[in-house]
C-alpha cells in the first residue's frame, strides 16, 4: 500500500515510528550546537572580564545616644478620703442583674453635681436603674435620687421632697438652665423614654410632655448635655443613643463567655441608633433637628444608624466661635461634628483624625473629656476605651482641628491599657496649674476572671499626674502611696465627676458603680498651692445663664490655662459648673479673660486669689 500524499511507503501500527527516530536526531544536534555556543560564549566572557576590584570596607562613626536630661520630678501626695458613710449617702445602685444578663444591666448610672436650691453649695445627684420586672423589685423602689449639701461633709437625701425620687430604668443625667430662669433643671436619659423636669425654685416638675423630648420608646438613650450650639442664648438638648435594642433581641443572640457562661453581648451584635439634637425654641419646647443639621450618620455599607454612643463633650475645636461635638462610639468609629455657624453639622472625625486608632481600627469608647493639658494652645479629647485597648489622647494644635493620638508619648497609653475605662475627665487635683486625669474603672463581667487571668470585675480608679514640660508633658499614674488607699480601692466603677464640696478650692471626687453604691472622696492634699475659682452667670438675652460655652484664659507664672465652661463630659455624669484654675506657688493672675458665646471678650483685673469669683456677662447687642 503506498501513501498518496507523501511518497513513501505506509507505516504499519507495529513498526517504530519514523518521526521519532527523525525529531531524536534534530534533538541531539541542537543540543551539541547549544553546548558549542556555550563553550564560545564562556571563552568570550574570560578574555574580555574587567579586571576584579578590591573591596575596602568603610565604618560609619555613629554619634553615641544622649539620653534627653529632664528634671527629676517628685510625685506628688494627694490622699483622698471616703466621706460616702459618714456624709449620709445610703444609695445604692440597681441595675435589675439577675443573671440573665441583659446589655444594659453593664451600663450603670451616672452622677451629677448640682446647686439645685441655689444656697452656693454643690449637691448630689444619682441617676438608678430598676429590676426588669414588679417580681424581681418585691416592695422596694429603686429611684433616682438628690442629696442636699448641707456643709461640713453631711448630705440630706430630699429625693422625695424634690420631685426627683423617680422610676425608670434611667442611664445619663444633664444639667442646665434652659427656661434661663436662673434654677437649674434636669434631663435624665434612660432605656426607654427620657424625662425632663424644670426647676421651680427647688421643687423639680415634670414638662417632658410640653417640651417635646422624650424620644421614641423604644431607644436606649446615655450620655446626654445642654449646649448651645446656635448660639441665640438659650441651652439645647443633645441627647446620645447606643444600639437597638430590646429584651427579646438580647436573648436571642444566647451570648456566652465560654461557650456555657451566659455573657452580656458585644455592641457589635446589635444595630446603631441615631442621636437626638433638640433645638429650644424659648417657649417651653424644644424641636427635634436631628435630620435637618446632618447628626444622622448611615453606614456606608449598610445603610443603618452608624453611631453606637456613650460619651459626649462639646468643644470649639478649630475655634471659629461655633460649640462642636465630640461623640465616642462603642466598637465603631467615633465622630466629631463640626458646627457649620449654627445651621448644619459635617461629620469630620475620620479625616480629622480622631475617628479611630493609629492602625486605623475602631476602639470600645465609653467615656470622654476635653482640656488644654499642656497650657499652650494643644487641645487634647481624651477617650477611655475598652479592656486591652489603651486610653486615647487625640490632641490638636491651634483651632487646626488635626488631631494625633499621643497617649503612648505622654506615658498615659500603656499603664491604661489593661483596665477597662468608663468615666473619665480632666482636673488639677493639687492645683499646680496644670490639669490631671482621673478614670474610673470596672468590667462587664462578674465572671471574668473565669477566662481571663488578667482581668477581675472590680477595679481600681486612676489618677494620672500631669508633670508638666519637665518630662515631656507625661501623665505619670499616681499609686496607693500618693493617692491613699481609699482612693485605690477597687470598683464596679462607671461614672465619675468633681467639685470642691467644701469650700477648700481643691477638687473632690464623685464615683458611681453598677449594682454597687457610689464613693464620694474627699480630697485631702495639703500642698499650699494657691487656686481661683471662676463661677459665670450669662445675662439670659444673648447669652445663657448658666455661661456654657463661654471659655475662659488665665495666665499667671504657670503659663496659660484654658478652661470651657461645659458641665458635660465622663460618662453619663456631669460636673459642677463653675471652674478651678490651680495656681501654683504663685498667688497672682497676670490675666483674666472670658470670651462669652455671643462674641464678646471681657477682660478682668483679678487682686485676691484663694476664693470664688462672680462675673457676670455684659447686656449682649440690641440690649440695655
Amino acid at each position: 500500500m503506498i501513501d498518496r500524499n507523501l511518497h513513501r511507503p505506509a507505516q504499519r501500527p507495529d513498526e517504530p515510528a519514523e518521526d521519532d527516530a527523525i525529531i531524536g536526531r534534530m534533538f541531539r544536534r541542537s543540543l551539541v550546537g547549544l553546548l558549542a555556543a556555550a563553550v564560545l560564549g564562556g571563552a568570550t566572557w574570560w578574555f574580555l572580564r574587567p579586571p576584579p576590584q578590591k573591596l575596602v570596607e568603610k565604618q560609619t562613626e555613629v554619634a553615641p545616644a544622649k539620653r534627653r536630661r529632664t528634671e527629676a520630678v517628685e510625685l506628688p501626695a494627694v490622699p483622698f478620703s471616703d466621706q460616702t458613710a459618714a456624709a449620709g449617702i445610703t444609695w445604692v445602685h440597681e441595675n435589675g442583674a439577675r443573671g440573665e444578663k441583659l446589655l444594659p444591666e453593664s451600663m450603670g448610672g451616672g452622677c451629677a453635681i448640682l446647686d439645685y436650691n441655689n444656697d452656693g453649695r454643690p449637691d448630689i445627684l444619682l441617676v438608678n436603674s430598676r429590676p426588669w420586672s414588679a417580681e424581681q423589685a418585691g416592695t422596694s423602689r429603686a429611684t433616682t435620687a438628690l442629696y442636699r449639701n448641707e456643709g461640713d461633709w453631711k448630705f440630706t437625701d430630699v429625693s422625695a421632697e424634690a420631685g426627683l425620687d423617680v422610676e425608670l430604668y434611667g442611664q445619663g443625667v444633664a444639667v442646665g438652665d434652659f427656661d434661663n430662669d436662673g434654677w437649674c433643671d434636669v434631663y435624665l436619659s434612660a432605656v426607654g423614654p427620657n424625662r425632663l423636669f424644670r426647676n421651680e425654685q427647688g421643687r423639680f416638675v415634670d414638662v417632658t410632655e410640653s417640651a417635646g423630648v422624650a424620644g421614641r420608646t423604644e431607644d436606649w438613650s446615655t450620655s446626654c448635655g445642654f449646649v448651645d450650639y446656635d448660639r441665640d442664648g438659650d441651652l439645647d438638648l443633645f441627647v446620645a443613643n447606643y444600639v437597638r435594642w430590646s429584651p427579646d433581641i438580647d436573648r436571642a443572640f444566647r451570648c456566652t463567655l465560654d461557650g456555657s457562661l451566659r455573657a452580656y453581648c458585644r455592641p457589635k451584635e446589635f444595630d446603631g441608633a441615631f442621636p437626638y439634637l433638640f433645638r429650644n425654641d424659648g417657649n417651653g419646647r424644644f424641636t427635634d433637628v436631628s435630620a435637618e443639621t446632618g447628626v444622622q450618620v448611615r453606614n456606608p455599607d449598610t445603610n443603618v444608624p452608624m453611631a453606637k454612643s456613650l460619651g459626649v463633650v462639646f468643644v470649639d475645636a478649630d475655634e471659629d466661635g461655633w460649640l462642636d461635638i465630640v461623640i465616642a462610639n462603642d466598637t465603631v468609629q467615633n465622630f466629631l461634628f463640626n458646627n457649620q455657624q449654627g445651621k448644619r453639622f459635617a461629620e469630620v472625625g475620620l479625616e480629622r483624625g480622631l475617628g479611630v486608632d493609629n492602625n486605623g481600627q475602631a476602639r470600645g469608647a465609653m467615656g470622654c473629656d476635653v482640656g488644654w493639658f499642656r497650657n499652650d494652645e494643644t487641645l487634647a479629647v481624651v477617650i477611655g476605651n475598652f479592656a486591652n485597648e489603651m486610653t486615647a489622647l487625640y490632641c490638636s494644635k491651634g483651632g487646626r482641628m488635626l488631631f494625633t493620638d499621643d497617649a503612648i508619648a505622654t506615658g498615659l497609653g500603656p499603664p491604661s491599657r489593661i483596665w477597662l475605662k468608663f468615666g473619665i475627665c480632666f482636673l488639677d487635683v493639687d492645683l499646680d496649674s496644670r490639669l490631671d486625669l482621673l478614670v474610673a474603672n470596672g468590667h462587664l463581667e462578674n465572671d471574668i476572671a473565669k477566662v481571663q487571668k488578667s482581668q477581675q470585675y472590680q477595679q481600681p480608679p486612676q489618677l494620672y499626674w500631669n508633670t508638666g514640660a519637665a518630662r515631656g508633658t507625661e501623665l505619670q499614674k499616681l499609686d496607693a502611696a500618693q493617692t491613699g488607699p481609699a482612693f485605690a480601692q477597687p470598683m464596679v466603677g462607671r461614672g465619675a465627676t468633681y467639685a470642691d464640696f467644701d469650700g477648700d478650692g481643691d477638687l473632690d471626687c464623685l464615683l458611681t458603680a453598677t449594682g454597687e453604691a457610689p464613693r464620694l472622696l474627699r480630697n485631702d492634699q495639703a500642698l499650699g498651692n494657691h487656686w481661683l475659682r471662676v463661677r459665670l452667670r450669662g445675662n439670659g438675652t444673648s447669652g445663657n445663664r448658666d455661661g456654657y460655652g463661654a471659655l475662659i484664659t488665665l495666665v499667671n507664672s504657670g503659663g496659660t490655662q484654658k478652661r470651657l465652661v461645659s458641665t458635660t463630659r465622663s460618662y453619663l455624669s456631669q460636673t459642677e459648673a463653675p471652674v478651678t484654675f490651680g495656681l501654683g506657688k504663685s498667688p497672682q493672675v497676670e490675666r483674666l479673660e472670658i470670651r462669652w458665646t455671643d462674641g464678646q471678650t471681657q477682660s478682668l483685673d483679678v487682686s485676691e486669689v484663694d476664693r470664688e469669683l462672680l462675673v457676670e456677662q455684659p447686656p449682649g447687642p440690641g440690649h440695655p
